[in-house]
């Protein structure tokens, strides 16, 4: 029993010469690892939407073509997938990580690093600033008579 009609779910958008999107390799890999994670309708590797009496494998995983509309509507969406669908369909708001350079979609205008880097920019950017102002307050103490 699935938590959605598959019939209810959009098309998968297509490319303006009526294409489907593609993936790269390392796309492709990072969305079969979604597909096993979290797709309800992946068993072992089989599609059970598409099973009508015998075994038929996960389509999405063996194609670099986004063809699944369960991975593009539901499993993109996640906040797992987020990042992938950056990177596939929304290339106008996708950002690079200054650090790790993996995309990520921007919280403000001003977002430089994903929700991974973002901690460790911020505590480089700390010790940097105790460090600058450690060595402001000893001149100040040598400069004083």
């Amino acid at each position: 029993m699935s938590l959605f009609h598959l019939e209810l779910l959009p098309p998968v958008e297509r490319k303006p010469d009526g294409s489907l999107p593609r993936m790269n390799g390392r796309q492709r890999q990072r969305a079969v690892t979604l597909i096993r994670k979290l797709c309800s309708a992946c068993d072992t590797g089989n599609c059970l939407y598409l099973d009508d009496g015998e075994e038929v494998p996960c389509p999405q995983t063996l194609s670099y073509s986004v063809c699944c509309k369960v991975f593009r509507w539901v499993l993109l969406k996640d906040r797992e997938g987020q990042a992938l669908e950056t990177e596939l369909f929304g290339k106008d708001t996708m950002k690079r990580c200054a650090i790790c350079g993996r995309a990520f979609i921007p919280g403000s205008n001003r977002a430089k690093y994903c929700d991974g880097c973002r901690a460790i920019a911020q505590r480089r950017q700390k010790a940097e600033y105790a460090k600058r102002r450690r060595a402001n307050s000893r001149t100040i103490e040598q400069q004083s008579p």
